[in-house]
């Protein structure tokens, strides 16, 4: 890891999920670091597992051609495999780590209280390194996230992870530059947003619901990202390698990231509407629309869901 002055990694030294909430003098310090696109490493946090729990450490817990397993927010398992016991135990284990992410969130990011909204909970058993992916789908490339087929309209994409790992391997993070320093830097390469081609994909089925500019441009700077080999080399400020037992969270639509390699993970995603921010004019929406001159066409008027 880089110097503490010029490193991306804020590391905050808490073992307890609810103990942020004690410390209101900071809370807004910490909402500011992630809202500026740093990182908070959590050494001493982790999710506690019982014996039949580190026996579902397998990459035979995912099902054929999946991705990840995940937990919706309706409580149905999805591309899990092993007996029903077994996934009925994942299922808890995936559940009880989407409480104790919530109860973090809730005690680093009181500003954010009411707001935000809760997607699905995943295990990642995979290993990084040896997973077949094509350069746009491929997490090891740095980047920001951004959904090909679900438009967000400027909703923040808030992620909190943690390292499963059994073995003793950690996760190892490569981490970038700012937002507004790597936007700058690929803005002129993308080609001008058309509501008719955004409606006709919409049409076809290709997303979910019309792509509006904001993601329009957040896709294309994803996949611009990914395609260039020279940001890929030299675009990182920080490699950041989370061992087993910590947790990490950041605003993934906001902190360039790649995953250099790392298997057994667990991931809860939360969005954030756009505008209820501490620091609004921080964010990908505010930084973009400042960038390009114009409010972004489609951010507040389509429909996200």
């Amino acid at each position: 890891m880089t110097n503490a002055a010029a490193s991306p990694i804020v590391e905050l030294d808490f073992s307890d999920w609810a103990a942020p909430a004690g410390v209101p003098e900071k809370q807004a310090e910490w909402t500011a670091a992630l809202e500026a696109g740093q990182v908070l490493y959590f050494p001493h946090l982790s999710l506690p597992l019982s014996p039949p729990e580190q026996a579902l450490l397998r990459e035979d817990m995912l099902k054929a051609g999946s991705r990840n397993v995940s937990l919706g927010s309706d409580g149905v398992l999805k591309h899990a495999a092993g007996t029903p016991e077994e996934q009925k135990l994942l299922a808890a284990m995936l559940g009880r780590y989407r409480q104790l992410a919530l109860t973090l969130a809730d005690g680093l990011f009181p500003h954010y209280r009411g707001a935000l909204r809760v997607a699905p909970t995943s295990f990642r058993p995979k290993q990084v390194e040896t997973r077949a992916q094509s350069v746009h789908a491929d997490d090891r490339r740095m980047h920001f996230d951004a959904f090909a087929t679900r438009p967000t309209y400027g909703e923040r994409i808030l992620r909190i992870f943690t390292n499963l790992n059994p073995n003793g391997a950690p996760r190892v993070w490569r981490v970038g530059e700012p937002f507004e320093t790597v936007a700058k830097r690929y803005l002129p390469k993308i080609p001008p947003y058309s509501p008719l081609k955004a409606k006709l994909l919409n049409m076809v089925g290709a997303t979910k619901s019309v792509r509006s500019e904001y993601d329009h441009l957040m896709f294309n700077l994803h996949n611009l990202m990914k395609e260039d080999e020279q940001y890929q080399q030299n675009g990182t400020v920080a490699t950041q390698p989370f061992p087993p037992n910590c947790v990490w969270v950041c605003y993934a639509d906001g902190a360039a990231h790649g995953v250099a390699s790392g298997q057994y993970m667990m991931e809860q995603t939360l969005h954030l509407p756009p505008g209820r921010e501490l620091h609004p004019e921080n964010s990908p929406l505010a930084i973009l629309t400042r960038l390009m001159g114009h409010p972004l066409a489609g951010v507040g008027t389509a429909q996200t869901r």
